[in-house]
């Protein structure tokens, strides 16, 4: 009995060296940190979807004439809620691309919803409106460095599971390569939306 206790305990420290030496820990590492990145993305996309409603609403009391932006950024927002952003999501390129372009359609509406306010010399005075302003400004700006994170954690990855002999672990436990974001995309959400708090431009509406 003795004996076989020892065997197994054996087995399991030969079986341990070796999934150790082919990967298997780095890809559960590696995994782990793209998991954790991708919670800080989705934590910095639902604070910036928070504080769009009462944004909305701010614009809407000095600025009701622009309809047609306030609703796009309306409707990109309920878009972008409509999709469920769970676990498979980071193993489905088709429905990752999906989300991406969401958040993508959201920050181009929410930019443009932010040069219009330009024109409302009122609204860019109002207190809460730059306080708003202000702290959507800052959440670009964590979505941004939130995003690179993950960008390289995927990279870190995605090599782990591209190369040899990891690939081998990874194809045996099931491990498969997760989508990223695309360079036009991660160009494009760099640029955060800014309003220029100085002179109004000329023609502007009071």
């Amino acid at each position: 009995m003795r004996t076989l206790r020892m065997f197994s305990l054996a087995w399991v420290l030969l079986l341990g060296s070796a999934l150790g030496g082919c990967g298997y820990n780095t890809l559960q590492t590696t995994e782990e940190q793209v998991k954790a990145s991708w919670s800080e993305v989705l934590n910095q996309y639902q604070r910036r979807a928070d504080l769009i409603p009462n944004l909305v609403a701010t614009v809407k009391g000095f600025a009701a004439q622009e309809k047609e932006v306030l609703t796009r950024v309306t409707e990109a927002r309920a878009h972008v809620g409509s999709l469920q952003a769970t676990p498979e999501l980071l193993n489905d390129p088709a429905a990752f691309a999906r989300f991406q372009a969401a958040q993508g359609e959201l920050s181009s509406a929410l930019s443009r919803l932010l040069v219009v306010t330009e024109n409302y010399p009122q609204l860019k005075s109002d207190a809460h409106f730059r306080d708003l302003q202000a702290q959507i400004e800052g959440t670009e700006n964590r979505i941004t460095v939130a995003r690179n994170r993950y960008i390289t954690a995927v990279q870190a990855y995605n090599v782990t599971v591209r190369a040899f002999p990891s690939n081998l672990t990874a194809m045996m436990f099931g491990y498969e390569v997760k989508p990223n974001f695309t360079v036009d995309n991660e160009r494009e959400i760099s640029r955060p939306p800014t309003v220029d708090f100085g002179t109004a431009p000329a023609g502007a509406r009071p």
